[in-house]
């Protein structure tokens, strides 16, 4: 009944969406539609988190090597910051974890920006320097 969960994963999502529809609730595959569905809250975080990491390490690139920014570098500001609210509308319910992934995700972005820029990680800061509003702020721009 389930098989085409484990050999057409494309297939098996079109079936179960047409088995929903047609309110045929006996023949849906309960449990991996459960599955799919916890898998794809999962995936709402995780791309919350690296959209954030993304942002702060451009952002510290930004502010700690002002002779190297380039139009890439402000674009990549401008779509994580325009991706970033466009997530946040779509699942309101990730905007209380937002402070949390700031917080967390700051490891993550400084690790990132020292790697890209070659700077030693010790060079930024070891909290992070922008708040939840900056970051959010299409306006904001850091300066040293």
């Amino acid at each position: 009944m389930h098989s085409s969960y484990d050999k057409d994963y494309y297939f098996w999502f079109t079936e179960q969406a047409g088995l929903l529809r047609r309110g045929l609730w006996q023949q849906v595959d309960v449990e991996h539609l459960a599955e799919e569905l916890e898998d794809m809250g999962k995936r709402e975080k995780r791309a919350l988190r690296s959209r954030v990491v993304v942002l702060l390490a451009h952002l510290l690139k930004y502010t700690y090597q002002p002779q190297q920014r380039s139009p890439s570098w402000n674009g990549t500001i401008r779509e994580q910051r325009k991706q970033l609210s466009e997530l946040l509308d779509d699942s309101p319910s990730l905007k209380p974890r937002l402070l949390e992934e700031l917080q967390d995700g700051y490891i993550s972005a400084r690790l990132l920006a020292a790697g890209d820029t070659g700077l030693a990680a010790t060079a930024f800061p070891e909290q992070c320097p922008f708040t939840l509003e900056q970051l959010l702020d299409e306006h904001f721009w850091p300066e040293l």
